[in-house]
């Protein structure tokens, strides 16, 4: 997965404020890809 790429840097597990700090980022901009995808689509 994409995620694996991230965690490394963190220590393996992305548990930590960069790795959480990053998630986070993935996950708002997965929500806003949807958001917009739905706006298009209707």
């Amino acid at each position: 997965m994409h995620y694996s790429h991230y965690c490394c840097p963190t220590g393996g597990y992305g548990y930590g404020f960069h790795g959480r700090n990053t998630f986070v980022l993935i996950v708002v901009l997965f929500i806003l890809l949807i958001i917009v995808g739905a706006a298009f689509i209707c």
